[in-house]
């Protein structure tokens, strides 16, 4: 048994000593067996480096001075050779000196660390700015002045990255830190980075070049960073934001002056290339071609390539908002999210892409909708205006029946009211009738939330209402199995009329 237990030992190390035979130092980012900080490209970084030093030195003089003191004391006056207590009140010396000493120590550390750090905050006079947005999970670019000003990207992790992790087999110098779109800078020119975030709190890190800045909702923060070095650099988001946290890395690219004017012109002909007419009309074909290609980009992350989804995510196949006949319901949660932020809003997708998006959407993985979602009807919801009849939309035969003439109706309430009004209630008498006429007809009740205020409050509210329209059709007849009730469903406050937000709609199921 020992025998085999150390084979197996042996065998454990080498396969250990073959895994790290096989990676490299990746310049600009980690290295094997790295011990201290990154190789400084920028003054900052020199400065953190030797301010690391200076500091460690410090502690270490101060660590051996008093255990080499009290080890000597209790060696040399222990009991053992007669050593006795002495008994003393105080010393004014001694007194001062602990004072005066620790004092000129701090000053001694602080004095170099103040002028670090005020310099680390020195964003002016820029000669690039770039706005750094984190989403989960991927880093949004925008240049705002400079050369490359009007140039915006996002910056996502690999796929062929992704591939690697999802099957437990890590390859490479670069794993996890390879991106698709690296922000690309000149060399030796003042870069300002102005990060922010879109969901939760990130943070933008490249060690190299001794930056780190959180990225947080709803407010603006600043940083800055001189590249002295042609090279790539890494870095990753430092805080903790969420299940995708290891997979939103940062790839920055130093290159020459000459270089970097052939890039941002390359950019800027490459987004009027892509630049969409916003009044064209795309065939469903076009859309559900591009919307794949915008879908695995943004949200495949989180719904799955196949639109299952998972655990909490929703999944999109055979989806309500989805299949609903009313194509402003999923352009709008597109654009504001729901769920308090659990699905994000995507405002910053162009009118051509969340078009595609929700087109693909419709009729992917055997929805089969035939609807068709344009350009001009996204920048109309966007405007808050209601949607006419979908048009162009595809012969093919649907996979689920359409909703019957008449659905979905929309009960509209008072303003926190949950009390029929006569509005609501002629609303309600309308459906009623519809159902009598249609007994196989089976319907769910879907209230809405206002993203203001108090969510549990709002979410009350809406399921008072709800219960209010059921009791309502059950008090006509109709019978309770064929009626479902639905959570409520958030709308962002702002975002489209109110009354959108004060509403139960009965659809078909």
């Amino acid at each position: 048994m020992k025998t085999k237990l150390t084979a197996l030992g042996l065998g454990m190390t080498s396969l250990l000593a073959q895994a790290a035979n096989g990676v490299k130092d990746l310049p600009g980012g980690p290295g094997v067996n790295q011990l201290n900080l990154h190789d400084p490209v920028t003054a900052i970084a020199r400065e953190q480096h030797w301010l690391h030093n200076f500091m460690m030195i410090i502690c270490v003089v101060i660590f051996v001075a008093v255990f080499a003191v009290m080890f000597y004391s209790i060696f040399k006056h222990r009991k053992s050779r007669g050593a006795k207590a002495a008994n003393f009140h105080e010393s004014t010396a001694v007194e001062i000196a602990w004072t005066v000493v620790p004092f000129l120590i701090v000053i001694a550390m602080a004095l170099p660390a103040t002028k670090t750090v005020v310099a680390m905050k020195d964003t002016s006079n820029a000669d690039v700015t770039i706005k750094a947005t984190g989403y989960q999970w991927k880093w949004g670019y925008d240049y705002i002045n400079g050369d490359g000003a009007g140039i915006s990207f996002f910056s996502t992790l690999d796929v062929a990255q992704r591939n690697l992790s999802d099957a437990g087999t890590p390859q490479g110098d670069n794993y996890l830190l390879k991106v698709d779109n690296p922000v690309v800078v000149p060399v030796n020119k003042k870069v300002r980075v102005i990060t922010t975030a879109a969901d939760v709190i990130h943070a933008w890190m490249v060690p190299a070049f001794g930056v780190k800045q959180d990225a947080i909702p709803g407010f603006v923060r600043d940083t800055w960073f001189r590249a002295e070095k042609i090279g790539d650099y890494y870095g990753q988001c430092a805080e903790l934001c969420g299940k995708e946290h290891a997979y939103m890395p940062i790839h920055v690219k130093v290159v020459s002056q000459e270089d970097y004017a052939q890039w941002v012109d390359g950019e800027k002909k490459k987004a009027a290339a892509k630049a969409d007419d916003p009044n064209k009309t795309w065939t469903l074909a076009d859309l559900q071609v591009r919307g794949e290609k915008a879908y695995n980009a943004n949200c495949a992350a989180c719904h799955k390539a196949d639109g299952t989804g998972a655990g909490p995510i929703k999944a999109l196949v055979k989806s309500p908002v989805v299949l609903d006949g009313d194509r402003a319901r999923m352009i709008t949660v597109l654009l504001n999210g729901q769920n308090n932020g659990a699905m994000p809003a995507w405002k910053q997708l162009s009118d051509t892409e969340l078009a595609a998006i929700t087109t693909y959407a419709k009729n992917a993985w055997g929805n089969n909708t035939g609807q068709l979602v344009q350009p001009m009807e996204v920048a109309a919801v966007r405007a808050g205006k209601a949607l006419a009849a979908a048009p162009g939309a595809a012969a093919a035969a649907p996979a689920v029946a359409p909703a019957p003439a008449g659905l979905p109706v929309s009960v509209m309430f008072g303003s926190g009211q949950s009390a029929m009004n006569a509005e609501a209630k002629k609303a309600v008498e309308s459906a009623i009738a519809l159902l009598k006429a249609s007994p196989d007809l089976k319907v769910a009740l879907s209230g809405f939330v206002d993203s203001s205020g108090s969510a549990a409050k709002n979410a009350e509210l809406a399921k008072e209402r709800a219960k209010g329209v059921r009791d309502a059709l059950q008090a006509a007849g109709v019978a309770a199995d064929r009626i479902e009730m639905r959570k409520p469903e958030n709308i962002a406050a702002g975002a489209a009329d109110a009354a959108r937000a004060r509403r139960v709609d009965i659809v078909a199921r």
